[in-house]
């Protein structure tokens, strides 16, 4: 089977790091995949083609905005597959109805922005897709789409320049950072080495979030930061995300309220066990058991243990190695590229 994904590309965020992914192991399995568009030198090991007619299926990534497709390209892509040969992946759970998580975070702001978003969908396809294990909505099917690869961890010698670092942007992190995280860091920082913030938005929101009432989507509080010591970097690319977290003795992995509430899937929860490093998943211990395995459990962070599961994993960092360990054997199992291009395939064949 030939497929062409269509998508919004971003070098240093969103789903381009699974699409890569899923061109070198659909190779190597005999499904032949690309992205639409030209060739970009900023995504290397990407291959990207123009010609629409050679292809099976169409999977259309869509990760929270609508409209980036140009209006002249989507009717020629329209034309290029039947419908019954498109398929949408909802990576942000926007085909849901209206999810608010605590009058903070949600997928959609009101019913009539639902039914925007449901028109688009049901324009493209009949097929809508979701990264979960455990879609809420009955029209939607599961494709947990993110996935690992063990060819892309990291071995590195020398000694770490971080003992904790997060590398992720700065979208809806802010309530989970402020009221769980750093209040345990607060309590043993003495005990810390450099602790690093690595993308987006840590320093201050982006100009304009406040016209786009998304002050709280950007909150973040500078000064804390300082006080704690906490460094901020800038976003890496895609293709230096697993080498960036190499770089730090623990690294953790946090989720936005509303993909927590959904359960959806990121590059995020992969690329953290591919990096030589000791992943902690700022989600509960069964969420954490559903993707990693039975002993995932020993890798979330969450509740009133914290701070002293930090000090534990910097404290005993050969036990953790070995739990690491485990969990990558469970991913090559049950979550490799190979294993996704497989239900992919069978998802649109279906």
């Amino acid at each position: 089977m030939k497929i062409l994904f269509v998508m919004d590309r971003r070098p240093d965020r969103g789903s381009i790091q699974a699409v890569a992914n899923y061109v070198r192991a659909g190779d190597r399995l005999g499904h032949p995949m690309a992205v639409y568009g030209r060739d970009d030198p900023h995504f290397p090991g990407v291959r990207f083609t123009t010609d629409v007619g050679g292809f099976d299926y169409a999977v259309f990534v869509n990760e929270s905005w609508r409209h980036w497709m140009s209006g002249l390209r989507m009717p020629r892509l329209m034309a290029a597959f039947p419908r019954d040969r498109r398929a949408m992946l909802d990576a942000d759970g926007m085909y849901n109805p209206v999810v608010s998580v605590d009058g903070y975070d949600r997928n959609l702001a009101s019913e009539w922005e639902r039914a925007q978003w449901r028109a688009h969908y049901e324009l493209v396809t009949d097929k809508v897709l979701q990264p979960t294990f455990e879609p809420i909505h009955s029209g939607v099917r599961s494709l947990p789409f993110y996935g690992y690869d063990p060819a892309s961890q990291l071995r590195t010698r020398g000694a770490k320049r971080y003992d904790v670092l997060h590398v992720g942007h700065n979208w809806w992190r802010w309530r989970q950072i402020s009221s769980e995280l750093l209040p345990a860091l607060e309590c043993v920082r003495d005990r810390v080495g450099e602790v690093c913030f690595m993308g987006s938005w840590w320093d201050a929101a982006p100009v304009g979030a406040k016209m786009l009432d998304l002050e709280a989507a950007f909150g973040v509080d500078p000064e804390r930061f300082r006080r704690l010591g906490i460094q901020t970097r800038p976003a890496v690319p895609f293709t230096e995300v697993i080498a960036a977290m190499s770089t730090a003795k623990v690294n953790l992995m946090t989720q936005r309220p509303l993909f927590r509430r959904l359960r959806l899937l990121t590059s995020k929860f992969f690329e953290i066990v591919c990096a030589d490093t000791v992943p902690l998943v700022m989600i509960d211990p069964d969420h954490a058991a559903s993707v990693y395995g039975p002993a995932g459990r020993e890798l979330a962070l969450h509740g009133d243990g914290i701070a002293d599961k930090l000090l534990d994993v910097l404290g005993h960092p050969g036990q953790y190695a070995e739990i690491v360990n485990e969990v990558r054997r469970h991913l090559v199992a049950h979550h490799s590229y190979e294993v996704r291009v497989r239900q992919l395939v069978a998802a649109l064949a279906d």
